[in-house]
């Protein structure tokens, strides 16, 4: 086919059908003694080859000879090309992406061309054919994902189901929220040797997932989950491996990796006849606990009755039944009972609490009255449940929150609360954050050694390869255990900046609240209200029912 340009000089344009490649011939015309890109543009337009593929370095040629006075013979200008496609794989197999590069000229892509392409790929599996008949109609498509495999889907991991009820847990549990409800600790929980105690899930293998070439891809396994090493008064049954049973009696007391069984020491009381008690387990007393004595167990304590001011100290939670009348200030036959204490590693609670010195890890529950109290809770401090819930005087810690119905008196008795503050957390954050560090810096010349075994074979003998890489194995686990660790601490930091005072009914004139460096003081009665940080300080606000603690 030839076609000739108007307005200027003579361009025949050939198309060779075998070829299929579009020649020029221009014969020099003195009329026209230059030409330019965009005339022989037009032409090219006007003679319907506009979307050829052009040659730029022979329309230069063919430009430049007619510019200096020549005729230019037939020259290759432009070629017809036809609609191709490009099919690629993800990494993983799971997914194939198509794009389609347009005709020149020439044929478009066809549903043919690309089921030849997907056959000689070998992908048939996931074929997305209504995308495909899409990307066919429309002649366009660019990454376009035409075929998607089965993905894996990853196994759960096993897990340790405790198969008691109300069973204590030494693992401190904090909500996202910050709350913990109000619990009575209720009696020691006893089992007999043989009792089943918790029962361990596998883990499972997972789902096997299929590519787009039809190859299995294998899931990735749960974790499994095994009862740790060292668990006392606890064995696997013979019967069944993943049952923990009682090897005797005791208090079940939930760990982490497990659970264990502490014997239990029950008195009916502890005084000058008893003598002190110290005692690797729980105790459980039925009665009082008399002046001057001291209670001290590795597990927790319980108490029927009252303790007067004595000494009690517990490695997990005391309940006391009765109330505790503590020593502060107070002298008993010339001695001082001041320095008589409660302290415990869990919660504590009781009924009431008079001039009582008491320190729990955790929280610390009063169902009736604190009165002229030293009250120190890591979490929470709560008085008052079915009761009073008054708190008059004393000094009152909580990290996360204080609560009661009452707080304070009508006669203005000094009292002071503090909240917020956690020396020992964040010393422990920073304790954790240093042991990171020297993990991560052996791990980091551990990794030397395996780069330098890995780029010169032989040189490293292979025993040492092996230790090192299971020695980067654990240090790498230990250092994801420190980062969770670091996480909570930051959490329970956190959560510490938005402590608060909860008054259920009223604050009285005498109450000092303080959080880190801000301090507040009540001036006057106020109703149920809520102190909490505020952007100008420490500020009173109407009690909101649905924060604190349940």
């Amino acid at each position: 086919m030839e076609e000739e340009s108007p307005n200027g000089p003579d361009l025949v344009l050939t198309l060779d059908p075998r070829t299929r490649v579009l020649t020029a011939a221009l014969a020099y015309d003195s009329r026209f003694p230059t030409i330019n890109a965009m005339w022989l543009r037009n032409c090219i337009v006007t003679a319907g080859y506009d979307t050829l593929r052009i040659r730029p370095d022979a329309i230069k040629g063919l430009i430049a000879q007619y510019n200096a006075g020549r005729t230019v013979p037939p020259i290759d200008i432009a070629d017809t090309v036809d609609g191709s496609l490009e099919i690629s794989l993800s990494r993983d197999g799971l997914t194939a992406r198509l794009t389609i590069f347009p005709p020149r000229g020439g044929n478009a892509v066809t549903r043919a061309m690309l089921l030849d392409e997907l056959n000689a790929k070998g992908i048939t599996e996931g074929i997305l054919v209504a995308e495909i008949n899409r990307a066919i109609s429309t002649g366009e498509a660019r990454d376009l994902v035409i075929a998607h495999g089965r993905e894996p889907v990853p196994g759960e991991d096993g897990s340790l189901e405790c198969l008691l009820p109300d069973t204590r847990d030494r693992v401190p549990n904090i909500r996202p929220s910050g709350r913990t409800d109000y619990r009575d600790l209720g009696d020691i929980l006893v089992v007999r040797a043989g009792d089943a105690l918790m029962r361990r899930h596998p883990p499972t293998p997972g789902v096997e997932g299929l590519n787009v070439l039809g190859r299995p891809i294998a899931p990735q396994p749960g974790k499994d989950a095994r009862f740790a090493a060292g668990l006392r008064g606890v064995s696997v049954s013979p019967d069944d491996a993943d049952l923990l049973i009682a090897t005797h009696d005791g208090q079940p007391v939930r760990v982490r990796g497990g659970m264990v069984v502490e014997p239990v020491l029950t008195l009916k009381s502890v005084n000058m006849a008893t003598g002190n008690v110290n005692f690797d387990g729980n105790v459980k007393i039925l009665n009082d606990v008399t002046a001057g004595m001291s209670v001290r167990a590795t597990g927790d304590i319980e108490v029927g009755g009252v303790v007067e001011p004595a000494t009690l100290e517990a490695g997990g939670s005391i309940v006391v039944k009765g109330g505790v009348v503590g020593g502060l200030g107070g002298k008993a036959a010339g001695k001082d009972l001041s320095a008589h204490g409660i302290r415990c590693g869990g919660s504590f609670s009781a009924t009431y609490a008079q001039q009582a010195r008491i320190d729990a890890g955790d929280s610390i529950f009063i169902d009736d009255v604190a009165m002229q109290c030293q009250l120190t809770a890591a979490h929470h401090v709560r008085v008052g449940n079915h009761r009073r819930g008054h708190i008059v005087g004393g000094l009152i810690r909580a990290s996360l929150s204080v609560r009661a119905r009452v707080i304070g008196s009508a006669s203005r008795v000094r009292t002071e609360l503090e909240i917020g503050s956690n020396p020992a957390l964040a010393l422990t954050l920073q304790q954790k954050a240093e042991e990171r560090d020297q993990k991560e810096n052996q791990l980091l010349e551990i990794g030397k050694l395996l780069t330098l075994a890995d780029r010169n074979p032989g040189r490293v003998p292979p025993e040492v390869v092996a230790r090192a890489e299971q020695t980067a194995a654990t240090l790498t686990a230990e250092i994801g255990g420190l980062r969770n660790e670091e996480a909570d601490l930051r959490f329970r930091l956190d959560l510490a900046q938005q402590a608060r005072v909860d008054a259920e009914r009223e604050m009285h004139d005498g109450v000092t609240i303080t959080l880190g460096e801000q301090k507040l003081r009540i001036s006057q009665e106020v109703g149920p209200s809520t102190v909490r940080l505020a952007e100008w300080g420490l500020g009173v606000f109407p009690l909101a029912e649905d924060k604190g603690l349940g």
